[in-house]
């Protein structure tokens, strides 16, 4: 460079303008994307009961898909008619090989379709569970119906799924239209009709006929015969004919039997409020790739435009919009990353005078501009890790220039010319500053190597480090010497007394090396200390997010009907409503709302479960009004579990804390709940826990009509008659289609809803097959039973198992488990059986055993470079020997500041032996320099520490100085506290406990005073 001095000039401005081109097309998104590693085979029954579906249907499919290596657990789910398997993948498979993962999972499905019990439905594979509907808005419509809304609706979801960028546009909350023809039993009867020639009259009627074609001199015409519905009025006029009692041939219209009307289907799958009012969901994917913020405002001009041509009265009501979300999270942090530079560029200027902090300054802008194009070439995106990760290594950043720039300044001080001076700078310290810079990268690499997703979230954490930090080598040895020969100029030498910090950090360096077993053994019993009290620290795995919204999931006992789920949660919705913090309250019923957020997973279908999201005007309101509602919600609603959830950052879990017993393939229900209870005992006498149940939740209450087979045979009347016969009286038995445009409506028969009760179960006239003829119910069964019943068979891996799950009350999960764990290993478990962790620790666990594999190489790099670099052992075990003692300022900082010690915050705990071993090479390093120009080692010693007191300081303090802005953030308030405390104790580590090391290894014996050799 210093020979082709307009070359250099010309690419630094290249890099300016392609760095700033780059960082204005980077894609923007709050959190980085990982993987969803799973999927669900579904599959119905209709009919059986939890136990059969296990039994003839779960097990069939689990047996074929374990076959699969890819898979590493399975977790079913077997209820009344449907069967529910979540499969998940093994996680070194990420979103580039599970396609073909998928397909093999199909395949396996599909081949084992046959072997199912007739009846049984086809399998589906759903695998788009990490689809994310990251715009959501609820329509409502005062004074419409559910019909007239959806017409709306369809207008909207088909103009938007037109936009660019937009991959999907779903719908939540939709009622079905159906036809009812509500009959009366005993009207039939007392006429003599039949319901089952009702019922195959209806079916027949509106079916899609192929009369075939009528050739006519050279045409081919279709034969159409008319009849088919028009309208439900044509459905009462349809005449019914059957042979009376005095056998003659009667007629009789439907409607003369029934009432026809149009309606939902019932009960409800799923039901929507938004504020109170029923509303639809359109709920919009956007393609990968896509920058969200951008698709927001199409998609925002788009709806400015369809309103007005919507009617008065509806209304779309944004209830989460990401792009909003996004661009403010990216504004936050970009102010929080020009924050950090400016912390930096004032603390070198102040320390090192506004000239060399102009020199280290466009070192450091230069390294940010180079990371972002390389970040825009290998489509790492702006969000929550990557800039993150910025301000991380923004002090290692500025260390390889102020190292340049210093040496530049004493060799010009020496009186060498400048030029040769500007090289040499840069020449000389360059391997050993390419050592530490890889050793800083590779501090951060078990997190690239992690196959969980905690991994995969915080994997843009080393890259980004590992582009910034290579930048920040190459820059440093190219154009910051080119820099400094024109603008740093020789100074006169400084006297050679010392200031009174620099003469109290000798005499404190010259303390230790003559007391050096009091000053490692004050070390050690301060980790000790440090270690000891390290439970006193909080444990999470990852921190609460900072949306302002939350929810709370409801739970009504076991088998409640939607409607009185939907009953239950009203009184909630009115509480929050009234409160003028909050601004929507989003009520979904009957399942977990789409997914909006990827680490939140939805809950799967159950009636008696209802969610509300709720979103608060402002952050600082959030945790007031969460607490009035907790306060409100135990006092006002006894009758259900209700549970309020903050949303989290990164993987998240349904249930933080979870205990899970686990028996043979055919274990006991009965076993299991009777573990289960005793689990649920030890918590619920816990005051640090609540919300206390289990995944198989309550028993629920099954009829049991107890079919007589010497009746049956007698009347005629089978098994499939009584059930044909109930459903249809009770549910409605579908019986055919009406066609409306471009809608298929069923037409379903039941009994009227005088009838349709309870109590006329023994009397109700049940028809035998093809027969004309009815008897009751109680002529051909001994009783009607109640049984009570398993709901729900939850098995894990082939095994069944159930889990308690609770919510910690002040305290976090570590500290739950901790004081239950020994409660919970007393209880006695059958052979067969055990009990496992699941939860926010199993997760902890797979994330810090997923690091293991990434460390082995890691550190086998890090001890070949720290040896290759001296071609001695030696410097290596003293350096490797310092790591451990960070742990004193670390566990002392969290302790004070109450901060949280999370995965994140280990991710700093790593990068903080980075930053030391860097520090230690350059120390060392100069100690080998000073050892060279005839010193004792002695005397190099405390003259190498005397030297580099000053670039240690501040590159320990721009980086202390850096993190601030990152402490505010729930995220990385643990990380930066860590790195901020123990920087700051690492430097004296540095630069007291390592002399003293090196004195020791190197048997060097202290004379004082000191003396050149």
């Amino acid at each position: 460079m210093m020979k082709n001095k307009v070359v250099a000039l010309f690419s630094t401005v290249l890099l300016t303008l392609a760095g700033l081109f780059s960082f204005f097309n980077l894609g923007q998104l709050e959190d980085p994307e990982f993987t969803i590693k799973n999927a669900l085979v579904m599959t119905s029954y209709y009919g059986a009961t939890s136990t059969e579906v296990e039994q003839e249907i779960t097990d069939r499919i689990e047996n074929a898909i374990q076959e699969i290596p890819e898979v590493n657990s399975l977790h079913s789910r077997s209820t009344s008619g449907l069967s529910l398997i979540t499969v998940e993948i093994k996680g070194e498979y990420w979103s580039d090989r599970l396609p073909q993962v998928w397909d093999k999972l199909r395949r396996k499905v599909g081949d084992i379709q046959e072997e199912l019990p007739k009846g049984a439905g086809t399998s589906k594979v759903i695998d788009d569970f990490g689809a994310v509907y990251g715009l959501m808005f609820g329509v409502v419509g005062d004074g419409y119906n559910y019909s007239e809304m959806y017409k709306y609706v369809k207008i909207l979801q088909k103009e938007l799924g037109l936009l660019e960028g937009v991959a999907r546009v779903g719908l939540w909350g939709e009622q079905k239209p159906a036809i009812y023809i509500d009959i009366s039993e005993n009207k039939l009867a007392s006429l003599g009709f039949s319901g089952a020639s009702v019922n195959s009259l209806l079916s027949n009627q509106n079916k899609v006929i192929d009369a075939g074609h009528v050739e006519l001199d050279s045409y081919r015409l279709s034969v159409r015969p008319s009849g088919s519905f028009k309208s439900p009025d044509d459905i009462g006029d349809l005449l019914i004919h059957a042979q009376s009692r005095n056998n003659a041939s009667e007629f009789i219209r439907v409607s003369d039997i029934g009432t026809i009307s149009e309606g939902y289907i019932e009960p409800e799958s799923e039901l929507m409020r938004l504020n109170g009012e029923p509303a639809i969901v359109l709920s919009i994917s956007p393609q990968e790739g896509t920058n969200v913020v951008e698709l927001g405002k199409r998609v925002a001009a788009k709806l400015n435009e369809i309103n007005m041509r919507l009617p008065i009265g509806i209304e779309a009501i944004p209830i989460h919009w990401q792009p909003e979300v996004v661009d403010e999270s990216v504004n936050n942090f970009l102010i929080n990353f020009v924050q950090a530079v400016g912390i930096v560029l004032i603390v070198l200027t102040l320390a090192m005078g506004w000239k060399m902090g102009v020199v280290i300054g466009t070192a450091l802008t230069l390294t940010i501009l180079g990371t972002f194009i390389f970040m825009a070439l290998f489509g790492i995106d702006l969000h929550r890790m990557s800039l993150g990760a910025l301000i991380i290594a923004l002090g290692m950043m500025v260390d390889n220039a102020i190292v340049v720039a210093e040496g530049y300044v004493v060799k010009i001080g020496k009186g060498i010319e400048r030029e040769k001076a500007a090289i040499d700078a840069a020449k000389g310290p360059s391997f050993a500053l390419l050592g530490a810079t890889i050793i800083a990268v590779m501090a951060f690499y078990p997190i690239f190597a992690s196959m969980e997703g905690a991994g995969e979230y915080c994997r843009a954490l080393f890259i980004v480090v590992a582009i910034s930090l290579t930048v920040s080598w190459f820059v440093s040895l190219t154009i910051t010497p080119l820099q400094c020969m024109y603008m740093l100029k020789p100074e006169a030498q400084p006297s050679n007394s010392e200031g009174k910090l620099l003469s109290g950090f000798r005499k404190t360096l010259e303390f230790s090396l003559k007391n050096r077993v009091f000053t490692i053994v004050s070390m050690i019993v301060l980790l000790a200390v440090a270690l000891g009290t390290f439970g006193n620290v909080k444990q999470i795995f990852f921190p609460s997010s900072s949306m302002t919204k939350f929810m709370v999931d409801y739970w009504a006992p076991e088998g409640t009907k939607i409607q009185s789920t939907s009953k239950g949660i009203k009184p909630i919705e009115q509480y929050l409503l009234q409160d003028a913090r909050i601004k929507t309250v989003s009520t979904f019923i009957g399942q977990g709302s789409p997914r909006f957020y990827l680490p939140v997973d939805p809950e799967k279908p159950n009636s008696s479960y209802g969610q509300l999201i709720i979103n608060v005007s402002e952050l600082d309101d959030l945790a007031s009004v969460v607490n009035d509602l907790q306060l409100w919600m135990d006092q006002n609603v006894p009758n259900a579990m209700t549970r309020i959830r903050k949303y989290t950052v990164g993987p998240a879990l349904t249930w933080e804390f979870e205990a899970r017993f686990i028996g043979p393939a055919d274990a006991d229900p009965a076993v299991l709940r009777h573990l289960a209870e005793q689990g649920m005992k030890i918590l619920n006498d816990s005051p640090l826990a609540k919300e206390v149940s289990t995944d198989w939740r309550q028993q629920v209450i099954d009829l049991v009509p107890e079919y007589n087979q010497v009746k049956g045979r007698r009347t005629g009347v089978s098994r499939l008659d009584i059930a044909t016969t109930t459903k249809r009286f009770y549910d409605g038995y579908t019986v055919g289609v009406y066609r409306r445009d471009d809608e298929l409506l069923p037409i379903i028969v039941r009994e009227n809803v005088v009838e349709r009760n309870i109590n006329n179960l023994d009397n109700l006239q049940v028809e035998p097959l093809n027969q004309s003829y009815s008897v009751p119910l109680g002529q051909v069964t001994d009783a009607i039973k109640a049984e009570w019943v398993n709901p729900v068979v939850w098995r894990y891996n082939r095994h069944r198992a159930i889990t308690v799950q609770a919510t910690p009350v002040g305290v976090t999960v570590s500290t739950l488990r901790n004081t239950v764990l020994e409660d919970f290993n007393k209880i006695e478990l059958p052979e067969g059986y055990k009990l496992e962790w699941f939860g926010e620790f199993k997760s902890t666990v797979d994330s810090q055993k997923s690091l293991i594999p990434g460390v082995v190489p890691a550190l086998a790099l890090v001890l070949f470079i720290l040896v290759a670099l001296f071609n001695q052992v030696r410097p290596m075990i003293i350096i490797i020997l310092l790591i451990p003692f960070v742990m004193i300022g670390v566990s002392f900082g969290l302790q004070v500041s109450g901060a949280a010690f999370g995965f994140v915050a280990l991710l700093g705990v790593m990068s903080l032996s980075g930053m030391m071993i860097k520090n230690a090479i350059v120390l060392i390093d100069q100690i080998n320099v000073e050892k060279g120009e005839g010193k004792s080692t002695q005397q190099a010693i405390t003259d190498a520490a005397i030297s580099r007191i000053r670039p240690v300081f501040l590159a320990a303090a721009t980086t202390v100085l850096g993190v601030i802005p990152l402490a505010p953030d729930l995220f990385w308030q643990g990380l930066s506290i860590a790195i901020m405390a123990g920087l700051s104790f690492g430097t004296v580590l540095t630069m007291i406990l390592l002399p003293v090391l090196y004195s020791l290894f190197y048997k060097v014996k202290m004379t004082w005073p000191a003396t050149h050799s």
